[in-house]
């Protein structure tokens, strides 16, 4: 089994509308999509992010998340405090390097998840680029979230049709990143056909 880690805005770009998301098995490496508690806790704490997502709210999705998360033993909790501080500390000392371009530097909740990445030796899905950069200074496996999603595609756990349906939510709310605009005619081009 492959553990893949979702950060915030993966998995609600996903999980409205794949379902189940979490805890299915698919692929060669055996992936299994989970999602920290910090997730939840993001969401909850921003009115932003629920006011744009109130589906996050609904009770099956909530008893997914609950029964997919990610358990910790007392000792891997000690690692994972300890990996966190040492990515933090790499972003605050480094910070100029992530906040080029008008980017936000990785969050306390960002580390953690890299952190975790680390500890359990999971892959991490972000299209957050300062999270990439910091995975990239560690080493540490991580996606974009479109590459996850092309990766469901070729275990076909999503389709065609699923797949429009996701840009098209994306598109519509604003929230098509640069990386996941390029992905729609190089890695989705049988999807959508080439760039025009």
């Amino acid at each position: 089994m492959t553990l893949v880690l979702l950060d915030t805005n993966t998995y609600l770009r996903l999980a409205k509308r794949i379902r189940p998301l979490l805890g299915v098995r698919f692929g060669q490496k055996d992936y299994v999509l989970t999602v920290l508690k910090d997730v939840e806790d993001e969401v909850r704490r921003s009115p932003k992010l629920r006011f744009n997502h109130p589906w996050f709210d609904e009770a099956t999705l909530g008893a997914e998340r609950d029964a997919k998360q990610v358990r910790l033993s007392e000792d891997e909790k000690r690692q994972l405090d300890s990996a966190r501080s040492v990515l933090r500390a790499h972003v605050l000392a480094e910070v100029e390097v992530y906040t080029t371009g008008g980017r936000q530097p990785p969050s306390d909740t960002d580390c953690r998840v890299l952190a975790l990445g680390q500890i359990r030796e999971a892959i991490v899905v972000t299209d957050d680029l300062g999270m990439h950069r910091l995975a990239g200074d560690f080493e540490l496996p991580i996606w974009h979230g479109w590459e996850l999603l092309a990766k469901m595609r070729s275990a076909k756990k999503v389709d065609n049709d699923l797949i429009r349906e996701i840009y098209d939510a994306l598109e519509r709310n604003g929230d098509l990143t640069a990386t996941w605009r390029e992905a729609k005619h190089t890695e989705f081009v049988k999807v959508f056909g080439p760039k025009r």
